[in-house]
Formats: structure tokens, C-alpha cells, sequence
């Protein structure tokens, strides 16, 4: 079969990142939707002449607030005020979503729970208009499922889940004493997520990790894949899924166990939340929730009064005029008009 010209582009421009070897793609039902010139074009001007920002309100008792208006929101840059220029709810945007499921082998009895319940997921959150994809990553990253707007492709992808056994230096046993082993790349998969799929896509853009909150062996650090979502304009949501047996089975993996620390840090800086499951708290309970936020969400945007591209990172503070009330946005974005990956 004949290599596709996309694959040869995707290979191409991760080769330019120098993350070689980890994200393979496997054959699938091409994208249904790609963005015409005309699309890439009107996406580098609002990039250059806009900052757009996604967030969500509650009350003083964790309730979404779904009714607001422009004139009920503050917005500040750099402690400056600014004119918001364009505001629409979240029916008015469509949703570009990626969800990346974390295969390594702690996580082998939760992929069937997994599958059930993100597949119901998608035939929920998804409308028209709105596309998703499928990635995994444990030792390498695998888009399983290109850009769809199908929850039957979708849920194909999704039977396809397997662990990811090729895990150097994740083992049963001490903790390894390689210098750098190849474990799970949480932050690389971000950083593909957000560069390759997210990126050139319009609207809302999210990504969903269902994890552990373990990286072993990424080649970017958590600051490149929290700026590489920033880049992308794109909030991270994380499920913090925990399997305590994965890590006393066989005298250990070499861990004490998962943590959300990362997961905490890569949310709330992008704009997302942390999500845990525990027996009280199912993964179909997080999804549901989930599913209501992407649902009550604003979408803001405004030309900054400081129109120097400097690449600098400038802190975005919103607040509802309603003082009991608190909004849920990214912390701020870094000004330039060009490719995030020439901007270090």
C-alpha cells in the first residue's frame, strides 16, 4: 500500500522537533475533515491580531454558570485592561478534542473501563460540526484515530487499545539505573498532541488525558508541553486514573505510585481541571462532568493594547463582575505570530 503524503509531512515535521521514533500512526480511515487555505490563512491572522480565551464561571458552590454575558466579564493583560472584542457560548464554537490514553503496562486493567465509558463520551459530547481524535503513548505515542467527527470511528479506535508493553526500564523489580529510560511519555504526547493536531484547528481545542500522572523518559520537559498547549490555544484536562494493584504486583514497578502534581500543573495552567476516580467517583461520573463543562464554556477574544510580538509569555487575569462568582481560564499566552516551535 502506498505511503500517504500526510504521513510523510507528520514524519517530517517530527523529525524538525527531534522527537524521532515516538509517535507512529496506524492505518486508519483518513481525517474527514481538513482545513482548506482559506481556514489556514484566517487562523494566522486572528493568531497575529487576537488572543482568544476559553473559560468556564462558577458559583460559591462549584455550580457552572451558563447565562453570561460580554458585559458581565473583566479582562486584564499584564494588569492593562482590554476591550473584549468578541464573546459567543460554547453552542455558538465548535470543539476540536483529543483525548490521549495512557497504555503503559500500570494501566492494563483499566483500559477496558476506559473504552466503554470514553466511547460513550464522545457519542455524548460531540455535535456537528465538532471533531476529535484518539492517541496513545506509553513508550512512544500512537494516533490511533485521525481528526473525526464519527463516535463509530471513534469507538474503532477505541477497541484497538492495547498496552503498551515496550517499556524500557518498567518493570517488575528496583527502580532502574539507566540514565534517561524509556517509560511513559506523558509530556512528549502532549507536546504532539497539541503541535500536530490542535494547532491549525479553529474553535474551542481541548485535550483529555486518561493517566497515572507518570513520565518516564519524555524528551521535552512539562514547561515545553504546557507552552506547546498555550501555543495551541488548547485547554489540558486530565483524569487522574490510579491503579493502586499495578504497583505492588511482582515486588513493584519501581514507583510508589501515580501522582497528579504534573497533571495539576499542565490544568491549571492551560485552563482545564483535574479530574480523579476512585470507587465513589466513577471514570463514566468524571466524563459526565466533563461533558457539562465543554458544554458552559465562554469563548473570549480581544486585541492586545501591547501589540509588540516579542515572544514573551503575558499573564491573562479574567473575572466576572459578579464577585461571587470565579472563572476557570488559562493563565496567559505567549506573544508571537509565529511557529511555536521557532519560539524558545
Amino acid at each position: 500500500m502506498p505511503v500517504k503524503p500526510f504521513r510523510i509531512l507528520l514524519a517530517a515535521t517530527l523529525f524538525a522537533i527531534a522527537l524521532p521514533g515516538q509517535w507512529r500512526r496506524v492505518e486508519q480511515a483518513p481525517a474527514q475533515t481538513e482545513p482548506s487555505s482559506q481556514d489556514q490563512e484566517t487562523v494566522i491572522r486572528v493568531e497575529v491580531e487576537e488572543v482568544n480565551v476559553t473559560c468556564s464561571v462558577r458559583d460559591r458552590n462549584g455550580r457552572l454558570i451558563g447565562d453570561l454575558t460580554k458585559e458581565d466579564f473583566a479582562l486584564r493583560e499584564d494588569g492593562k485592561p482590554q476591550e473584549i472584542k468578541r464573546f459567543a457560548r460554547d453552542t455558538d464554537i465548535p470543539l476540536t478534542l483529543g483525548l490521549l490514553v495512557d497504555v503503559s503496562p500500570s494501566q492494563e486493567r483499566l483500559i477496558e473501563t476506559e473504552k466503554d465509558a470514553a466511547s460513550q463520551f464522545f457519542s455524548s459530547v460531540l455535535r456537528q460540526k465538532d471533531l476529535a481524535f484518539l492517541m496513545t503513548f506509553g513508550s512512544e505515542a500512537e494516533l490511533v484515530q485521525d481528526l473525526t467527527g464519527s463516535a463509530k470511528l471513534l469507538r474503532a479506535g477505541l477497541d484497538e487499545l492495547r498496552v503498551n508493553a515496550s517499556v524500557a526500564g518498567l518493570h517488575p523489580g528496583p527502580v532502574p539505573t539507566s540514565s534517561q529510560p524509556r517509560g511513559t511519555i506523558l509530556y512528549d504526547a502532549v507536546y504532539l498532541a497539541a503541535n500536530e493536531r490542535l494547532r491549525g484547528q479553529v474553535g474551542r481545542k481541548a485535550m483529555v488525558l486518561i493517566t497515572d500522572g507518570i513520565d518516564q523518559g519524555s524528551r521535552v520537559k512539562i514547561q515545553e508541553a504546557i507552552r506547546s498547549a498555550h501555543m495551541a490555544d488548547a485547554m489540558v484536562y486530565a483524569i487522574y486514573y490510579y491503579d493502586p494493584g499495578a504497583y505492588n504486583r511482582g515486588g513493584g514497578w519501581g514507583y510508589g505510585g501515580g501522582s497528579d502534581g504534573d497533571l495539576r500543573k499542565m490544568a491549571e495552567e492551560t485552563g482545564g481541571r483535574v479530574f480523579k476516580v476512585d470507587r465513589k467517583h466513577t471514570l463514566g461520573d468524571v466524563f459526565r462532568e466533563l461533558q457539562e463543562e465543554l458544554r458552559s464554556q465562554y469563548s473570549l477574544s480581544y486585541t492586545p493594547t501591547d501589540t509588540a510580538r516579542n515572544g514573551e509569555f503575558r499573564k491573562i487575569e479574567i473575572k466576572a463582575r459578579d464577585g461571587d462568582l470565579k472563572v476557570q481560564a488559562r493563565k496567559g499566552y505567549f506573544a508571537t505570530g509565529g511557529d511555536p516551535k521557532d519560539s524558545k
